[in-house]
């Protein structure tokens, strides 16, 4: 009896002592190894895991990061260029400055400016509306003002107006995360360039009918009438199927192209009022000369 335990301890331990050494063997051989700069730059983030960067989350960034040779073509919106920076010098690299971007609504379609046409009775939901019709107004081009972009943002940027219906962006909270652009399903949102102090000019507009109707559907439409091409000195305007779009770079900010649009449906944003020309008072002399 003694033997047959003896036997039994013996052979349990060597199958443990076997199965240890197998075990330190395959740890050892296929072990992986992990960057601690890892660590520092996910400390280094804003912890967001919005995905603006183009990544499932921070921690990928930061892998992302470390890999890459070089940091020209990542780039994290929500910590800017001050968080770049500091990536780089974990890093031993160098970070390439970029210009600040902020999401723009491509639609002006207030009730005052589309009569709605028809009424809708049945999930209030801006993708799933969009799969069955074209909307509640005769643009089917236009926001349907639900607020999927609303829900999606992480960071307060964006409130349904009251009055107008529409999605409007709030310029410091923006983090251009393109989490709005992506959900729209009438592609209404755009990453533009924040501009000098803000200022920002671009054509709040997707229709794509020839003028009489997109006009008809919506006063403020585009009607792809070509004069802001003509007028604008620095090229940065085409025209692709009835429909103006300004270059954000090439786009100098003269407002030349605002004044002469007849339907106004190029904006512009915090611009200081345009002054208002008064017409001179002639004088007695003038009035005699000229009677």
């Amino acid at each position: 009896m003694n033997e047959i335990v003896t036997a039994t301890i013996i052979t349990i331990s060597s199958v443990g002592i076997v199965s240890a050494i197998i075990l330190y063997w395959a740890s050892q051989k296929f072990k992986v190894f992990e960057d601690p700069r890892i660590d520092q730059v996910e400390e280094s983030l804003p912890a967001s895991n919005c995905g603006g960067c183009g990544y499932a989350g921070c921690r990928n960034f930061a892998e992302a990061c470390v890999n890459s040779e070089s940091l020209d073509k990542l780039f994290c919106p929500v910590g800017g260029n001050e968080t770049m920076k500091k990536v780089a010098e974990i890093l031993g690299r160098t970070s390439t400055e970029k210009v600040k971007k902020i999401a723009v609504l491509r639609c002006n379609g207030s009730p005052a400016n589309r009569n709605r046409t028809n009424i809708y009775d049945g999930a209030q939901n801006c993708t799933i509306i969009s799969n069955l019709y074209s909307g509640d107004t005769d643009c089917q081009y236009g926001c349907l003002g639900l607020g999927e972009c609303v829900e999606v943002c992480n960071f307060e940027a964006i409130f349904m107006n009251p009055v107008t219906l529409l999605p409007e962006i709030i310029d410091d909270k923006c983090t251009a995360c393109n989490k709005c652009v992506e959900v729209c399903p009438k592609n209404l949102l755009e990453l533009r360039p924040l501009g000098p102090k803000g200022k920002r000019i671009y054509v709040s507009c997707l229709n794509e009918d020839k003028g009489a109707p997109a006009k008809k559907a919506c006063v403020v439409a585009c009607i792809g009438c070509g004069k802001c091409v003509k007028v604008c000195p620095h090229d940065a305007i085409v025209i692709n199927n009835f429909l103006a779009y300004i270059d954000p770079i090439a786009c100098k900010l003269c407002r030349k192209c605002v004044t002469e649009c007849p339907t106004n449906s190029i904006l512009e944003l915090n611009f200081p009022a345009r002054k208002i020309s008064v017409p001179k008072e002639k004088s007695e002399a003038e009035t005699s000369v000229e009677q």
